[in-house]
């Protein structure tokens, strides 16, 4: 990642189209690999992803999310192992997925105004996930009027609008989801 910031600065007035296009590459790269698609070390990204660049217009018709996703998945999965010690994926997604569901998990402000976090590490995050009653989960998210209030009618009216079965290519194996 390191390699990528240095070697693709970003473009000035008098950079070509090249340049730009080059850059803009770099960047999506960066991305995708810092923060959409993290491995472990949060500092490396698989050149596969540069192949899926090639064509700008290709690129826009991929479901990135649901690749993102479905990494993301694939590494919580992994996570369940008892021994297993870090994450890859879009935590900062997973972070606010959990922030909304359990809210025991989000972040409080204390009387003196000042900030109050949340466990860090692993084993303390399952601890605490482990003390709760089915009941501290929020599992239906959209019975919140100020949420259904922007979602339109006919996804209410037709719950199978919400599923989709494809297939995900994740270059390891192929899941239908």
């Amino acid at each position: 990642m390191d390699w990528l910031r240095d070697t693709f600065s970003e473009p000035d007035n008098d950079s070509n189209e090249l340049e730009r296009i080059r850059y803009a590459r770099a960047y999506i790269l960066e991305m995708t690999g810092g923060y959409l698609m993290p491995d472990l070390s949060r500092n490396r990204v698989h050149l596969r992803w540069l192949l899926k660049l090639v064509d700008f217009r290709a690129a826009g018709e991929l479901i990135w999310g649901s690749v993102v996703l479905a990494i993301l998945y694939r590494e919580m999965c992994g996570a369940t192992r008892p021994n297993k010690a870090k994450i890859g994926g879009c935590l900062s997604l997973l972070q606010s997925w959990a922030q909304f569901r359990f809210p025991f998990l989000r972040p409080r402000v204390n009387h003196s105004a000042s900030y109050v976090g949340i466990p860090t590490s692993l084993e303390d995050i399952q601890l605490l996930l482990d003390q709760r009653s089915e009941a501290q989960f929020q599992w239906t998210p959209y019975e919140d009027p100020a949420i259904q209030a922007v979602i339109p009618d006919e996804f209410f009216q037709n719950l199978n609008i919400w599923n989709v079965k494809f297939p995900l290519v994740n270059y390891a194996i192929v899941e239908m989801r």
